[in-house]
């Protein structure tokens, strides 16, 4: 059997720690993974994963990753039924995690300080480097070959 999870997105919140008890500490965390489409309304589709990383991995995510923050999780798919504080049965599924890792570049992440969505960067439109437009343009030559591949 194979259980493998790989999934890139944004951090919902802060992780959280906490102790179990027996004495082993565990992060819990949340993604926003877009699904690459939208519905009727133009809206994109958004699942929101729930994420378990346990001891030094949990620790690490505490320290480094925040709120909006991208982050790449491997693991794998778990679940489990509990009861709820009202007696009715409940199914839990998250990721348990195997590693964690940054996604992006690092002032990106700075960028954000946690505030969410990060807005996209756009280049100034008054740069001096010439626009590709496709034919009639004097920078590029056509290059005669006779058919003979050099390798």
């Amino acid at each position: 059997m194979l259980n493998v999870v790989a999934i890139v997105g944004r951090l919902a919140f802060d992780p959280q720690m906490r102790q179990t008890t027996t004495g082993k500490s565990v992060a819990t965390f949340r993604i926003a993974c877009d699904r690459g489409r939208k519905d009727a309304r133009g809206q994109m589709l958004t699942d929101w994963l729930d994420v378990v990383a346990w001891e030094r991995l949990g620790e690490f995510v505490c320290q480094y990753f925040q709120k909006g923050q991208m982050i790449a999780v491997t693991g794998r798919l778990q679940s489990r039924s509990y009861q709820d504080r009202n007696g009715n049965n409940r199914t839990a599924v998250e990721i348990v995690a195997n590693s964690l890792d940054f996604v992006g570049s690092k002032a990106a992440a700075n960028t954000q300080q946690g505030a969410g969505y990060a807005a996209p960067v756009q280049r100034p439109a008054d740069t001096n480097e010439p626009k590709l437009t496709g034919e009639g343009d004097d920078d590029f030559a056509v290059i005669e070959d006779d058919g003979d591949l050099p390798f």
